[in-house]
């Protein structure tokens, strides 16, 4: 009798996949470019078109700050919902500084150094120090401004974002994950923020994790996570993310400044 001997054959990983007869649309930092948002919406409802079954869209945060109609894009999330999508809102890291201001002046200077200034302008605010006003002052003065400014509807929308959402086997989130950390378990500081710790793990996070917050040139696809933050602000890039059954494909503005 001869006897064989066979290595034993690595089971090949079942493909991420989200709930079948679903259609989600992943969406990306905006950052203020109304122009880009409405582009894209567009081409979101000519594609829903071709689809059956429930459609859902994921946005991931960040829609103020850098561009200059920061004010435009939360009136179009806020006054123009897409008739027949079920929509998801996350919160960014600058949507969460913008929230903080209006009642905490202390955090304009960092604010501003990421772009907070663009958002006072879309509102029609004037953020130049007047002449003697020292910087707690000026900060103090227009976090007044702001809040006398912005609509109801608008701090209600950014008082109503989430920080995560999942769907299937994919997790969505504006900056990433703490590695080794369970994802129920994941503190608001990592899911708005983190940055090197997240993007350079090759950790198995239990769900494919999609995010924004960390800029690439093209959506960056690895084995645990994508990110769909093209710098729209900059690249005239915003991109989106179309997930259906075990299939994947983008969508993204053309590119202008």
């Amino acid at each position: 009798m001869r006897t064989r001997l066979f290595a034993a054959r690595a089971k090949a990983p079942r493909p991420a996949r989200i709930p079948a007869n679903t259609r989600l649309y992943a969406i990306g930092d905006v950052h203020g470019r109304l122009d880009l948002l409405r582009e894209l919406r567009a081409t979101i409802r000519a594609d829903a078109e071709r689809g059956l079954g429930l459609t859902k869209i994921v946005h991931l945060g960040d829609y103020v700050d850098r561009g200059l109609e920061s004010r435009g894009v939360l009136d179009a999330l806020c006054g123009e919902p897409l008739a027949g999508f079920e929509s998801v809102f996350l919160m960014g890291n600058h949507d969460e500084m913008m929230l903080r201001f209006l009642t905490d002046p202390s955090v304009g200077p960092n604010w501003f150094f990421n772009g907070g200034d663009a958002t006072l302008y879309s509102y029609g605010i004037d953020s130049e120090p007047a002449p003697g006003e020292g910087s707690p002052a000026r900060f103090a003065r227009l976090s007044r401004e702001l809040n006398e400014r912005l609509p109801d509807a608008h701090q209600a929308f950014l008082r109503s974002l989430r920080l995560a959402h999942v769907e299937g086997d994919y997790y969505f989130v504006h900056a990433g994950v703490r590695p080794g950390v369970p994802l129920e378990r994941q503190t608001p500081e990592d899911q708005l923020w983190i940055r090197e710790d997240f993007l350079g793990s090759g950790h198995d996070f239990g769900k494919i994790v999609v995010h924004g917050h960390t800029p690439t040139i093209d959506a960056d696809v690895r084995s645990n996570r994508i990110g769909i933050d093209t710098g729209a602000y900059f690249s005239g890039v915003l991109t989106c993310l179309v997930l259906e059954d075990d299939r994947r494909r983008l969508i993204q503005t053309a590119p202008r400044h």
